[in-house]
């Protein structure tokens, strides 16, 4: 975009703003229950407000480089503040007081957000960076430095002991604000000079921040249609599901991810159903239907808000902020018929209200059932090669280009594989399944395409096909002397006890299922916990439970259990120049994602529900759900949050909150949706 049409938005805002800021009628509309909640990690304090049409989360970092973030699932639009301070004692103090504001624009346009008075001791600090507009900004610039735009940066305005920052969006639609007002203390700079804001003679700095965005607010889905009887009673995890939940759609977490991941949708609403009412169920699949493309895959992500229209201007075309879609994961596509079939065919509520959901419209004016019939096309299309010749160029792999394409997708969470385990070994022929069952119960007759020729008869044979062959693909053995030796090695190398998974280890070695294959169909030799998954959809044989239940559960590094989690990978039986790839400082390493154990424990119990297994195999499963039991309860403070990191002290593990630490790669969000799928487990 053109810095002077930048500047042409800028300026509209100045001259068409009213002066005061209200903190009276903006909880105006029909949901007026406010929802306020706090979650401390370590050091680091979130707020979480919720108002009628505001909803706002509030992150305040402490240390040598604090940090202000204002995150809205409005529009994914945020404000954030960094800054420097002189030591690394500066810290924020609670509680917190956190109220509605809002401010109204020349033509009626309302700007709606909160006002906060935060306290803090240690100082001075000085202001080193400031964004308004989209998270997806905010984000780019916390993760990886990149600068933002310079379309929206944004000149501080000081008058007295307040400092102002406002604009309109860059397609000139209302905009945002944020003020910082010095309570107590002082302040100093501008005119070229930073800002600096010092503590008073007492030692505290008190602010008064308010943040707002012009972005439209989503429809909170009420509290009493979420969850149904049964569900656990875990105030911080209803919370969480309550300020994530949309009429619109669901949101992934918060403050990173305040919009819709496809994926995560999905995954959450089959954890959730035992305990999910229809609002819930409805809403996230409506949302993913809506998002679907012509070829029937699922959207992974959206970019919406500023940051759709800051694309758009990057690329030549008019400003609009319709979303963009991103469709590069592959993992999704075959997600939507395991939790479609799920809830229409298996959940009562569901059957029940089956031909009234598929009969709905998008709003371009299409059935959700011909919707989904147009990813279940998809899905036979892609699985018919493996199914007709099941070898592995058939597999189903990543996109042209990509590096990721399932839920672990930072760069090298799949070790540079080219073909996922989950998605081949699981995600396919659950689909295939799912589809085959759908077909015979009818629902979808009115929704094939004219002229089709019983275009899922095949579903059923095809789902055998993959059941029998593309597991076997992903197969590492490990016999047990060359397994003791690899786990004594890498306990030392990552400092942790070996003795607990050297005494796990029996003669028969390890078996696992490989994180992904490589192009040339070598296998990523990962341990992981993507096995979890098939004991949740499918129904293994009583050797292929046990072997699952078995390995997943020892101790780590023989497996990966320990006394706070489950971790999501394992690098010991790896190469030494893979390890690093997989450490605890990773996205996707030897960390603890919170839903993967929800996940796992759900299977266990979905496993332990059948009355054909052997007698070894429901003792292997009772063991791993006493032990991950016991894992899950070692960490239940943080259980909520997308991931935490570990550390070992005495032979004991402890909680280190991820995205604290100079060398983790990136941060954990505070409330995250499939977090809260611990609710039907109660």
């Amino acid at each position: 975009m053109r810095a002077a049409s930048a500047r042409k938005y800028g300026s509209m805002f100045a001259a068409g703003v009213a002066v005061l800021i209200t903190t009276s009628g903006a909880a105006q509309g029909p949901h007026r229950e406010d929802l306020r909640f706090s979650v401390a990690e370590g050091r680091v304090f979130n707020e979480f407000y919720r108002q009628g049409p505001v909803a706002a989360h509030l992150v305040l970092t402490p240390g040598n480089k604090p940090r202000v973030v204002l995150a809205f699932p409005a529009g994914n639009s945020g404000l954030a503040l960094w800054f420097a301070a002189q030591s690394r004692d500066f810290a924020w103090q609670s509680p917190i007081a956190i109220s509605p504001a809002q401010r109204t624009l020349a033509g009626g346009r309302v700007l709606r957000g909160v006002r906060a008075e935060l306290v803090a001791t240690g100082g001075p600090v000085t202001l080193t960076q400031t964004i308004i507009g989209s998270v997806r900004v905010i984000r780019n610039y916390q993760d990886g430095g990149e600068a933002p735009p310079r379309e929206v940066v944004t000149p501080a305005e000081r008058t007295g002991r307040t400092i102002v920052w406002q604009r309109r969006r860059l397609d000139g639609a209302a905009g945002y604000y944020l003020s910082v007002e010095v309570l107590a203390g002082d302040v100093s700079g501008g005119e070229s000079k930073p800002y600096v804001l010092s503590p008073d003679r007492h030692g505290q700095l008190r602010l008064l921040v308010t943040g707002l965005t012009g972005d439209p607010p989503l429809t909170p889905i009420p509290q009493d249609e979420l969850l149904a009887k049964g569900a656990s009673a875990d105030i911080r995890l209803r919370q969480a599901l309550e300020f994530l939940s949309y009429r619109e759609k669901l949101l992934a977490g918060s403050w990173r991810f305040n919009t819709y991941f496809g994926r995560d949708t999905l995954i959450s609403l089959r954890l959730l159903a035992p305990v999910a009412q229809p609002s819930i169920m409805e809403a996230g699949l409506g949302a993913v239907l809506e998002r679907l493309n012509k070829a029937g895959e699922v959207a992974h992500e959206e970019d919406i808000g500023e940051f759709a229209v800051l694309r758009r201007l990057r690329e030549g075309l008019p400003p609009g902020d319709a979303p963009i879609l991103d469709y590069k994961m592959i993992d999704d596509d075959y997600m939507l018929a395991p939790v479609a079939a799920h809830y229409l065919l298996d959940m009562p509520a569901g059957r029940a209200r089956a031909k009234e959901f598929l009969a709905r419209r998008t709003t371009s004016g299409e059935t959700f059932g011909a919707r989904l019939t147009r990813n279940f096309l998809f899905v036979m299309a892609s699985t018919a090669p493996f199914a007709r010749d099941p070898v592995r160029e058939h597999l189903i792999a990543l996109k042209a280009g990509q590096s990721v394409g399932n839920w672990r997708d930072s760069e090298r969470g799949l070790g540079g594989g080219h073909y996922a385990y989950d998605v081949n070994g699981v995600w396919a022929p659950a689909a295939l399944l799912a589809i085959a069952r759908l077909n015979e119960s009818g629902l979808l007759a009115d929704y094939l395409p004219a002229g089709s020729a019983r275009p899922f008869a095949n579903a059923a044979t095809m789902t055998q096909v993959w059941l029998r062959e593309a597991p076997r693909c992903f197969d590492v053995t490990v016999p047990a002397d060359v397994a003791r030796r690899k786990v004594a090695a890498y306990a030392k190398a990552v400092g942790v006890d070996a003795a607990p998974a050297l005494a796990a280890i029996d003669d028969s070695g390890i078996a696992f299922r490989a994180v992904s294959l490589e192009a040339n169909g070598r296998p990523v030799p990962i341990l992981n916990s993507d096995e979890s998954v098939a004991l949740l959809l499918l129904d293994p044989a009583s050797a292929e439970v046990q072997r699952i239940a078995d390995t997943l559960a020892r101790p780590f590094p023989a497996g990966l259990l320990t006394d706070v989690g489950l971790l999501v990978a394992n690098a010991a039986f790896a190469d030494a120049t893979l390890a690093p790839e997989f450490g605890r400082n990773r996205y996707h390493g030897a960390v603890v994602w919170s839903w993967q154990q929800a996940l796992f424990a759900a299977g266990l119990d979905r496993q332990l529900r059948r009355t054909d297994l052997s007698h070894d195999a429901r003792a292997a499963l009772e063991r791993a759900r006493a032990r991950l039991g016991a894992a899950i309860d070692g960490a239940a403070d943080v259980r909520g949050s997308e991931l935490w990191s570990w550390s070992q002290h005495d032979g004991r593990y402890q909680v280190e909150p991820f995205g604290q630490r100079h060398e983790d790669e990136t941060e954990s969000n505070a409330a995250q949706l499939w977090s809260t799928v611990y609710l039907a487990q109660p």
